[in-house]
């Protein structure tokens, strides 16, 4: 990885992220967020604002990863970045160093796996894919751009998780079911059937609670 590490939003997934990449001897230089509020702050006490977003230019040889919670926060900073002729090759892909990532699994740019993640063999990340912790993901999973895993996901063989779709903590998901491009499952919930795009659903087992838009979503 070039230069060091630049962290892109202010967050609580930011603060995770940092310490999985010190963990990794990582060296981390700070934050970038709009908030200008947050300018010249330390988030959580230690992790130095920089500035914000525009400020990318002037590291050019540093590494980055998007650190916005939701993934359509996530896609909509990547289309800014890639608008003002951000390097696709510049996201660099945090493991933490207690994940084992088996050579017949695959992880994307600028994907983050933290602590105690499971990848048995098969799993397929793309790019700015968010694990939480003590997610496990088994046999033959496919999990697209820009979708978020919550804490202590579980997902059964050839389970397909679509861009952009959001995994609540907890939440439990069969085998061959697919989980349609910005579904939502609420935390806890036990997936039996495929969740179609745009849904939320949640409970045991899941059922769909409201619709929202792809726009509304960002993506």
């Amino acid at each position: 990885m070039a230069g060091q590490l630049i962290l892109i939003a202010a967050s609580g997934l930011a603060l995770e992220v940092a310490e999985a990449a010190r963990a990794c001897g990582l060296t981390v230089r700070g934050c970038l967020d709009d908030n200008e509020a947050l300018w010249g702050q330390d988030a959580g006490g230690w992790l130095p604002v920089l500035g914000g977003l525009d400020l990318v230019a002037s590291f050019p040889d540093d590494s980055v990863v998007l650190c916005a919670g939701k993934g359509s926060a996530r896609a909509l900073i990547a289309q800014r970045l890639s608008a003002g002729g951000f390097a696709t090759e510049r996201y660099a892909t945090v493991v933490h160093p207690s994940v084992t990532v088996p050579t017949s699994c695959c992880v994307g740019p600028g994907s983050v796996i933290l602590a105690g993640c499971v990848l048995t063999a098969s799993v397929s990340l793309g790019s700015h894919v968010v694990a939480m912790p003590q997610v496990t993901m088994t046999h033959d999973n496919r999990v697209e751009d820009y979708a978020t895993l919550c804490a202590a996901v579980t997902l059964g063989g050839y389970v397909s998780v679509a861009q952009g779709a959001y995994l609540g903590m907890g939440a439990s998901v069969r085998e061959r079911v697919r989980i349609g491009a910005g579904g939502t499952l609420g935390m806890g919930s036990v997936l039996l059937s495929d969740l179609p795009a745009d849904e939320v659903w949640a409970g045991v087992p899941a059922r769909p609670l409201a619709r929202v838009s792809a726009t509304d979503m960002g993506l």
